[in-house]
């Protein structure tokens, strides 16, 4: 999905802060939805503390966002960077 089609949030990343964790995606496998657009739906949950389900639709699936950072050996799982922003 091409970020600049998405309604921007509040809890989006800012291009400093995207610049400061983005190296820490590298080697990861790639994906159909981009980083950026996983991590900002991530923080959107956390920011509104909405219900997986309840994602804007603007956003990547919410079972895609859930195994971005829950599953094993998925994308996001154990990347540091949560505890940083």
């Amino acid at each position: 999905m091409e970020e600049n089609r998405r309604k921007r949030h509040p809890s989006d990343l800012t291009d400093k802060h995207w610049e400061e964790i983005a190296p820490l995606y590298g080697g990861m496998r790639k994906c159909t939805w981009s980083k950026r657009e996983l991590t900002d739906a991530v923080l959107y949950l956390v920011d509104s503390g909405c219900k997986w389900r309840q994602l804007p639709h603007d956003f990547s699936p919410y079972s895609t966002v859930h195994s971005f950072i829950a599953v094993p050996g998925s994308v996001g799982y154990g990347i540091p960077f949560w505890s940083i922003l």
